[in-house]
């Protein structure tokens, strides 16, 4: 198939396989005619770029998956390579977890203290003048 067709059927541009072949992901080969020749198997390399990009892998995090489809393996994450990438992303993603639950409590923290300042300071009164009807974006 030629690149227009195989970029259809992937869900993405003429460009970006381009890109993708640039970097050395996507095999370059050519027709007689000299356009680029595709086939199912590039397909699926792409499939497999995709779903990884769509989990948030970096495009160089997706070689040794493509790496392992081109060496004959049914699946692009049954190498040990593909396997370690996913072992540094688990920990990538569980420091990002951790960081987010520490600023979580500290914005819960910010306000609890808040809430009980406001209260203590004007017992019985209303929080604040503005209503969240009334305010304006931007302002």
């Amino acid at each position: 198939m030629r690149i227009g067709e195989l970029a259809q059927r992937a869900g993405t541009t003429t460009r970006t396989l381009r890109y993708y072949e640039s970097r050395g992901l996507l095999p370059a080969r050519r027709a007689v005619n000299g356009y680029r020749a595709y086939g199912e198997e590039d397909l699926r390399l792409l499939r497999q770029i995709r779903l990884l990009q769509d989990f948030g892998f970096e495009l160089e995090e997706t070689r040794p998956f493509v790496d392992c489809l081109r060496a004959g393996h049914p699946s692009g994450d049954s190498c040990p390579a593909s396997l370690e990438v996913y072992r540094r992303k688990l920990a990538e993603i569980d420091e990002c977890l951790e960081r987010l639950q520490t600023v979580r409590e500290q914005v819960r923290g910010q306000l609890l203290r808040a809430q009980v300042g406001a209260s203590a300071e004007h017992p019985g009164e209303p929080l604040c003048e503005v209503k969240p009807s009334e305010w304006v974006e931007g302002n």
